[in-house]
């Protein structure tokens, strides 16, 4: 499944997915990632959960980059259950004209590895255009 947290900038989605991750990670056997740009607030977050932050893999450029990375991750650790990615438009060139085709390769890694995703998108739902949201949950 893919969960979508959508509203504009500053209206406290990393909070929430935040919240949401540490609540995740204490109900899950498995293991939880969270995806974010940057260094900043995550001592806000489980030690159980593994922080990735994008800064320090600047060479993954694009969304078939980003979805090569996920692969990656999933392939050398079969336990990841969920995986949180924090202002998805902030990574890697992804915009909202190639999120619906992104949406769709996280709907299929989804299916096929057995994960939740769940995304932080700096939008309100009206702006989703071309994203077919079967499949996906909208959070808020």
């Amino acid at each position: 499944m893919v969960n979508l947290l959508t509203g504009p900038k500053g209206s406290g989605k990393t909070q929430q997915m935040i919240e949401l991750a540490n609540e995740t990670v204490k109900q899950c056997d498995g293991n939880v990632t969270f995806i974010k740009n940057s260094h900043n607030d995550t001592y806000s977050l489980s030690f159980d959960i593994r922080v990735i932050c994008m800064d320090d893999y600047p060479s993954i450029k694009n969304i078939d980059d980003y979805t090569g990375f996920i692969y990656g991750m999933l392939s050398a650790n079969h336990d990841i259950q969920a995986i949180f990615i924090d202002g998805i438009l902030k990574h890697a060139n992804i915009s909202s004209e190639n999120m619906p085709r992104f949406i769709e390769r996280l709907k299929n890694i989804s299916k096929r590895h057995d994960v939740n995703f769940y995304l932080s998108i700096s939008a309100e739902k009206d702006q989703l255009n071309g994203i077919d949201l079967t499949d996906c949950a909208l959070l808020n």
